[in-house]
């Protein structure tokens, strides 16, 4: 299991051959995976973890591209995928963590359709459809051994539980949901490093401006 300390100084060592954009991404999202495994609770662990996600994918989107924030976060993924050349990422997905997703494939409270249903956006036949259509999107993916479009299916029901945390729509250290919030935690510990090192390991690819670019103030004369 890659660690903080080890992602760092392996850091240490690259950084001043990176270009400037993959240098901040992971001085950020490194110092986000510090404070995670620092964290006493899962609550607290979750969040900096996916804190840490975010400021290893995200980029500056203006208002006329919002809407394809979603395709960009697919094509993120697959970028992944296809530079994982030792499979750790099909690792952790069709082996370390295969129960724990099938779990949380087949869990409501973490599927979009499921709350828009709740706040009277979906009928119940419209988002058990576009629920049943997803497990079995994920089980088609499962079974051509489709890493990229199963990644992107379990980080969408991860993003939910994000959701319901970070705008104040869980309790902290509540039973609700807690079986998939430690899971989903577990897999997140297990995935940013692993995100982290294939940034590290491939320079040469684009990884796009990072939001709020390091800025330096001239002093007025």
């Amino acid at each position: 299991m890659l660690t903080y300390t080890e992602l760092k100084a392996r850091h240490r060592g690259v950084r001043d051959t990176h270009h400037e954009n993959l240098r901040v991404r992971v001085h950020r999202a490194l110092s986000w995976l510090h404070r995670a495994e620092q964290a006493e609770d899962v609550d607290a662990r979750f969040l900096f973890l996916w804190i840490a996600f975010n400021a290893a994918y995200a980029q500056e989107l203006d208002e006329r591209h919002r809407s394809s924030e979603q395709a960009m976060f697919r094509q993120f993924v697959k970028k992944l995928c296809g530079l994982d050349s030792e499979k750790q990422l099909e690792q952790l997905l069709w082996k370390d963590f295969s129960g724990p997703i099938r779990t949380l494939l087949d869990t409501p409270w973490v599927f979009r359709s499921f709350w828009e249903c709740q706040r009277g956006e979906l009928s119940e036949s419209e988002w058990q459809a576009r629920f049943t259509a997803g497990k079995h999107a994920a089980n088609r993916a499962l079974a051509k051994g489709n890493t990229a479009t199963l990644l992107d299916i379990v980080l969408q029901r991860i993003y939910v539980l994000r959701n319901q945390i970070m705008h104040g729509g869980a309790t902290w250290n509540g039973q609700v949901n807690r079986r998939q919030l430690e899971e989903c935690t577990n897999l997140m510990g297990r995935l940013v490093p692993v995100i982290i090192l294939l940034m590290m390991d491939n320079p040469r690819t684009l990884w796009g401006d990072p939001c709020f670019p390091v800025v330096t103030l001239l002093a007025a004369e």
